[in-house]
């Protein structure tokens, strides 16, 4: 989906969260238009208190996904919105999934994030079906819509950057021993 300079450009963003931990984020107005009642609920906020990937919560990658997304599809004239906010709200599992003993996590958290999105939030069938199909291939049906198909690589892109950021870590820690 991605070719070239973008792709170049992306993974450089993901790699440096600087602008996660400076919430540049929330300057970007238009994005902020499509997601403040999401980021502002106390459902979304309650998913800082779970880990996601290495030492990231839960709301720090779906941040991280909505708006990598989002800026991916508005780029392209795609829809933002719906990338946006169904990113944000892929991982609306509200557990945490690495005490739950729950080994089939992976195939059953996009319908339960998907069932806590309408319970929770205005979500359009769109946004529904980024969230239900977020996790494809592993899930056996792809997204319908090309927003669905930015979600699934900036879900992986920004899950393998969080892990591997502490691996990097860990390395560094043993060659400097």
């Amino acid at each position: 989906m991605l070719r070239g300079e973008e792709k170049e450009l992306a993974q450089e963003w993901v790699q440096d969260t600087a602008w996660l931990e400076k919430e540049e984020y929330e300057w970007d107005e238009d994005y902020m238009d499509c997601v403040r009642d999401i980021m502002e609920h106390p459902v979304f906020q309650s998913m800082d208190r779970f880990i996601q990937h290495g030492n990231t919560t839960t709301k720090d990658h779906c941040i991280q996904v909505s708006y990598l997304s989002y800026r991916i599809c508005r780029k392209r004239g795609w829809d933002g919105r719906a990338a946006a906010r169904a990113g944000l709200l892929h991982d609306l599992f509200l557990y945490d999934w690495h005490t739950q003993k729950n080994h089939i996590h992976g195939f059953t958290h996009p319908r339960v994030a998907m069932k806590n999105a309408v319970r929770y939030f205005q979500v359009t069938p769109h946004e529904q079906n980024i969230i239900l199909r977020h996790m494809w291939p592993l899930t056996p049906v792809p997204p319908r819509t090309r927003e669905g198909m930015v979600i699934v690589y900036a879900d992986k892109f920004c899950g393998i950057s969080e892990v591997c950021g502490r691996v990097k870590q860990a390395v560094a820690r043993l060659v400097h021993v």
